[in-house]
């Protein structure tokens, strides 16, 4: 717990990592969680919102064996993030492309049958919150400010477009699924990829 009110971690966390950095475009699925609009168009998004829709998620999380929920993520910048949170929870993932019939065609080589799906972007994995949705399991989506939240059951509000960003979202999930008597095996660092992390170490040399 932080010392800045009652978020999960100090705001400056948050900041440093744009978990609050929204896109220049505003869907109004997302205006509830839009802290302001910038001058220059860009939205920023409520991280109060956002920290305790990381909660009620983990709480949701929490309800579900480990092993039935899926984690998707089309993009380059999730893999790792996924990667480090399945790890610490047990969940299954889709990394990279979503196989069309995964969740809904039987004779499928990559057929499964989810209790729930998380996806880290909901335009990128549009697939498979499409297809959740045709056999009925609750999605849960890191939305950014430009997403349509149709089909989604739950979100939270979230830069979607960076590593850490994710990377914090992810990985407070997964803290918070543990509790405290189980401490994660990994730091919030291990969530993103040594590339992102030797690039900020180098920045910061220069």
């Amino acid at each position: 717990m932080s010392e800045d009110g009652e978020l999960l971690v100090e705001r400056e966390v948050y900041l440093e990592n744009g978990v609050h950095i929204g896109t220049q475009s505003q869907n109004a699925d997302m205006e509830d969680y839009i802290f302001h609009v910038k001058k220059n168009g860009l939205a920023i998004l409520d991280l109060d919102t956002t920290d305790k829709q990381i909660r009620s998620i983990a709480n949701t999380l929490n309800k579900y064996p480990k092993d039935e929920v899926v984690v998707v993520g089309r993009k380059d910048e999730a893999y790792q993030p996924i990667k480090s949170f399945s790890e610490e929870i047990g969940t299954k993932t889709i990394n990279g492309r979503f196989m069309p019939g995964t969740f809904t065609n039987p004779q499928s080589d990559n057929f499964m049958e989810p209790e729930i799906v998380i996806v880290t972007d909901p335009e990128e994995d549009k697939q498979a919150v499409r297809e959740a949705s045709d056999v009925d399991v609750p999605v849960i989506a890191i939305a950014d400010s430009g997403d349509s939240l149709e089909n989604i059951d739950m979100v939270i509000a979230a830069n979607n477009k960076g590593e850490k960003a994710l990377a914090t979202v992810l990985y407070l999930i997964a803290d918070q699924i543990k509790g405290e008597s189980e401490p994660l095996g990994a730091n919030m660092e291990d969530f993103t990829s040594q590339t992102v992390q030797v690039d900020e170490e180098e920045a910061a040399e220069a």
